[in-house]
């Protein structure tokens, strides 16, 4: 309303004489003040979505932190949230699946937007966010959920012809502020001791390893070994191939291997004073000091070496003890060593007569930022792939004393590498008897040089390990998106990306997206 509509202002509705003479400028810059907003014309703007996707699942109303599937159906997949819950679902895309009744194909109806994958199961009891999930080996009878809140919550597969699909809840264990990662631990055919066992690593250092067995009804969810050595949060774990070993790193730049089930003591590799610890390696030895501490840990498949990577593009590689095949070593049920002593410097501490066990082997900085996810080529090949928030992916060759094979420095163009992981040969360990599934998810056998990678920028990519000219000599063969990039929201906080993904046999990819949705990807 104007002052002269306004009969509070009437006294100022009149121009005096001298006001009346006054010119005032025209500003033809200034926008007019009108209620003609309609004949405004805003230039249009082009925004271009692509989704290579084959199907998605929405349910989550938060970031999806991380995701894992089954081993023995790998199409099987569960997610979990920052909206503090856990699904379920098929990966298996609506129309790969197997043909609907002819009485539906008879009155076909119009194809419409594509619907979600259903759940097949929510895991909820959490208070705070989601954040490592994991089947257990080797038949996937329990799945777990770790979240912020300390909490490890098992599921029981109890899926029958009469009751149908159905997961029951199991227990409940706490003993942890935060829960920062789970590793499942290989099954070991024979080895009943590794069968249904999961480690874990929290935020005040410690690692923990438990027991899932619903027939215990006075512990179902059992503490097998806890670890106090670290003195800072325990960032990644990473189990030998042989379900033998446990290997931890920390934000203290400390790297430990535990003797979890005795095998080593059994060879007479000892271990730290104290600890179950046969390789300890401290920033007091200036040649592994990674100052900022350590972030990821993978294991050669020959379970030979670890690698660990840290900040500033540092990785350190260590020799681990030789174990035989197989041992007699009895069962560890024994309360855990809450022993918080620290191996000396110079990594003094390594086992004795392991053969190299606790030896660096190598010290390798090709990137700039820190190493966030390491991954081991299958044999033959003996590539070791190296992701960083400088966006970059790095190849080594185990084989010629990790010499750079590549650096993709462009990988995600500038956006962090969240993950990668080289495409594996027929099934997770040896000792597994082949996984069923329909041919399009064995078509990936044979091809170990396949790389998958996920960024910040919301990308897919899959490279060619080997080398050759595609992509400029990068090795990239194909890309797939759908997900929001990177995106900057109020406060300076990002948000965007992809935090994690599965292989569903070669050809098929879950992720895991920022923008709380899972995409399933094909080639």
């Amino acid at each position: 309303m104007s002052s002269s509509q306004d009969p509070r202002h009437e006294e100022d509705a009149y121009l005096d004489a001298d006001e009346a003479a006054e010119e005032i400028a025209a500003d033809e810059d200034h926008p007019m003040d009108s209620d003609d907003d309609e004949n405004v014309v805003f230039e249009d703007q082009e925004i271009t979505l692509q989704n290579d996707s084959a199907a998605h699942f929405d349910k989550h109303n938060d970031s999806i932190f991380c995701i894992a599937n089954h081993p023995v159906h790998p199409s099987i997949v569960i997610t979990g949230s920052g909206d503090d819950n856990g699904y379920i679902f098929d990966s298996t895309p609506t129309d790969e699946r197997p043909l609907l009744p002819q009485s539906y194909e008879s009155n076909p109806q119009p194809k419409g937007e594509r619907k979600s994958l259903e759940p097949l199961a929510k895991m909820d009891g959490h208070t705070d966010s989601v954040n490592a999930v994991a089947f257990t080996e080797p038949k996937g009878e329990y799945v777990v959920t770790a979240g912020l809140d300390g909490r490890l919550r098992v599921w029981r597969d109890t899926t029958s012809q009469l009751t149908g699909l159905q997961w029951a809840f199991v227990a409940e264990a706490q003993e942890v502020e935060e829960i920062n990662w789970v590793a499942v631990c290989p099954y070991q055919q024979g080895e009943e001791e590794t069968s249904n066992v999961i480690a874990l690593g929290a935020n005040d250092g410690s690692a923990w390893v438990f027991r899932i067995d619903h027939n215990d009804t006075a512990s179902p969810v059992t503490i097998v070994q806890s670890f106090f050595q670290h003195t800072g949060s325990c960032t990644a774990g990473a189990w030998t191939p042989d379900g033998k070993l446990l290997a931890t790193v920390s934000e203290d730049g400390t790297f430990y291997v535990y003797d979890v089930w005795g095998a080593a003591a059994a060879a007479g590799i000892s271990s730290s004073a104290g600890t179950s610890a046969v390789v300890g390696l401290t920033p007091d030895d200036q040649r592994f000091a990674v100052e900022g501490g350590l972030y990821s840990v993978a294991i050669a498949p020959t379970g030979a070496f670890a690698a660990v990577g840290g900040a500033e593009g540092h990785i350190k590689v260590v020799g681990l003890p030789r174990l035989p095949s197989s041992t007699s070593a009895p069962t560890s049920n024994k309360p855990s060593s809450k022993s918080k002593s620290k191996s000396s410097a110079g990594g003094s501490q390594a086992a004795v007569g392991a053969g190299g066990a606790g030896t660096l082997l190598a010290s390798l900085q090709a990137q700039s930022e820190s190493i966030e996810t390491l991954s081991f080529s299958s044999p033959p090949l003996t590539l070791l792939a190296a992701g960083s928030v400088d966006g970059s992916i790095a190849l080594y060759d185990t084989a010629h004393r990790f010499a750079v094979r590549r650096h993709i420095r462009e990988a995600h163009e500038g956006a962090a590498v969240v993950k990668v992981e080289f495409v594996r040969e027929g099934t997770s360990h040896p000792t597994l008897a082949p996984r069923p599934g329909p041919a399009a998810l064995t078509a990936g056998q044979g091809r170990s040089w396949l790389l998958t990678s996920v960024g910040l920028d919301g990308v897919v990519r899959r490279w060619d390990a080997r080398g050759g000219t595609t992509a400029a000599g990068q090795g990239l063969l194909k890309e797939w998106r759908g997900h929001m990039g990177l995106t900057e929201g109020e406060e300076g906080e990002q948000s965007g990306g992809i935090l994690g993904f599965v292989h569903v046999g070669g050809n098929r990819i879950v992720t895991a997206g920022d923008d709380g949705i899972a995409l399933v990807f094909e080639e």
